[in-house]
């Protein structure tokens, strides 16, 4: 029986997401002290947003977590430290835990982009793979593919551990639809142009061969 899906603010998906990435790719300082999960959290690259959360506000969504079971503290000789517990809360294997991870932590991306963006945290062997563990996540109803953006040739995941998405068809149409205009208004005049030139040079004709 899958567990229910909680719905997370953004600054406990950053937290969560912060806490797995770390797991991962920092193991010899792994659980983690609250400063070095708010330096995690504050980072200003592999996130998006970038975010600048307190340390306030760090504890509060550790507190929210701690409330759906999916993070704990750990008890260290001087410090508290901090360990996530999403593989288990949310009964998911690490491919899909390493998913949802890089979800949390850069938004919305395509199968290929997460492929990629999971490098340090579990190699796919190929996009099939990601692909797969997408379809049984969605089944899960943990992550869901959006709409194709205009313009764009693969469609997008997100997670919905912070419940449903905004769509961002209207904001991105009205630019793609934008640019079209232009680029329709600079074709129509340069027609208005060829057309210009090409009277004139009728008109020459006619006056010759009337003459």
């Amino acid at each position: 029986m899958s567990s229910p899906v909680p719905v997370l603010s953004l600054a406990e998906t950053r937290v969560l997401g912060t806490l797995v990435e770390k797991q991962r790719t920092v193991p010899d300082t792994y659980p983690l002290s609250l400063n070095a999960l708010a330096a995690g959290c504050n980072q200003k690259t592999s996130r998006q947003p970038v975010l600048e959360l307190s340390e306030a506000e760090i504890l509060q969504a550790i507190d929210g977590l701690k409330d759906v079971g999916l993070v704990v503290e750990v008890s260290g000789s001087r410090v508290v430290r901090f360990d996530h517990r999403l593989e288990k809360g949310l009964a998911v294997p690490t491919q899909a835990s390493a998913l949802l991870t890089v979800l949390l932590l850069r938004g919305p991306q395509t199968a290929g982009e997460l492929r990629l963006n999971c490098e340090r945290l579990h190699r796919f062997v190929d996009i099939s793979s990601v692909e797969a563990f997408l379809e049984e996540l969605a089944g899960r109803g943990l992550v869901v593919e959006l709409p194709r953006l205009p313009g764009a040739r693969e469609n997008r995941w997100s997670h919905l551990l912070s419940g449903q998405p905004a769509v961002e068809m209207p904001a991105a149409g009205g630019r793609a639809g934008h640019q079209e205009i232009e680029e329709l208004k600079g074709r129509v005049a340069a027609l208005e142009a060829e057309v210009g030139e090409l009277r004139t040079l009728l008109a020459g004709l006619r006056a010759e061969l009337g003459g």
